[in-house]
């Protein structure tokens, strides 16, 4: 039950991210889902790999470049689904950091007024 709330709360956030940055744009709402599922799948097989092989630039950088990181998954989602549609390197840097906020403030509420032990 909680994978299916987070996956809905992420598809809102990228709405949402949409909605605020008019860099981003999602179709739908089943385009977010999709997004989201790609997003998540994306951030767990392909971005532990990108974050070991940049390590050095990221210690040298003190940790900024895991922006570009994520920049790069927000991106690489864009072009993998046709319902989430990011113009420019710039717009998914920008995407990302809003979308990294808005999921923090998901876990938040989701762990610390939903799902408490």
């Amino acid at each position: 039950m909680k994978l299916i709330i987070r996956w809905l709360c992420s598809a809102v956030a990228l709405l949402a991210v949409a909605y605020l940055y008019s860099g981003v744009v999602v179709t739908s709402f089943t385009g977010a889902l999709i997004a989201a599922a790609v997003l998540g799948a994306l951030n767990t097989v392909v971005r532990p790999v990108l974050v070991l092989l940049t390590l050095p630039v990221t210690v040298v950088t003190l940790g900024l470049f895991l922006f570009i990181v994520n920049a790069l998954m927000f991106w690489a989602a864009a072009s993998l689904v046709s319902g989430l549609n990011v113009k420019g390197f710039g717009a998914a840097l920008i995407g990302s950091l809003i979308y990294s906020v808005l999921q923090l403030a998901i876990d938040f509420v989701l762990e610390r007024l939903l799902f408490k032990d």
